[in-house]
């Protein structure tokens, strides 16, 4: 896949994501403690995160692995196919600039 490819795919993920986080309810406690804010900049966040994960692992890596950010501080989870897969995915989120840290919860498919 060229290099124009992946940043359209990329540029598609990120937009998905972000209007599926539009429709996230939060619950009654969360929202005493984080701040309309807080919330629009931890949604921007995981969709860089996730556009991040699909330029430099790959858009089948990227479908694989859920991102959840509170704070700045990022969540991956889900499964993959190798080793490589979480080690690209979590150095991709570690790069995106507001990070503060990423916790890899990635599994490997058995």
């Amino acid at each position: 896949m060229d290099l124009s490819k992946r940043r359209l795919l990329a540029a598609g993920l990120a937009a998905v994501t972000v209007a599926g986080l539009g429709a996230c309810a939060s619950s009654k406690n969360d929202s005493a403690r984080r701040s309309a804010g807080d919330f629009t900049d931890d949604a921007a966040l995981t969709a860089k995160v996730k556009s991040a994960i699909a330029t430099d692992a790959g858009a089948k890596t990227a479908s694989a692995v859920n991102v959840e950010t509170y704070r700045g501080v990022v969540q991956l989870t889900g499964f993959v196919d190798s080793d490589d897969q979480v080690t690209r995915a979590v150095s991709a989120a570690k790069k995106v600039q507001g990070v503060r840290s990423v916790k890899n919860d990635i599994r490997l498919k058995r």
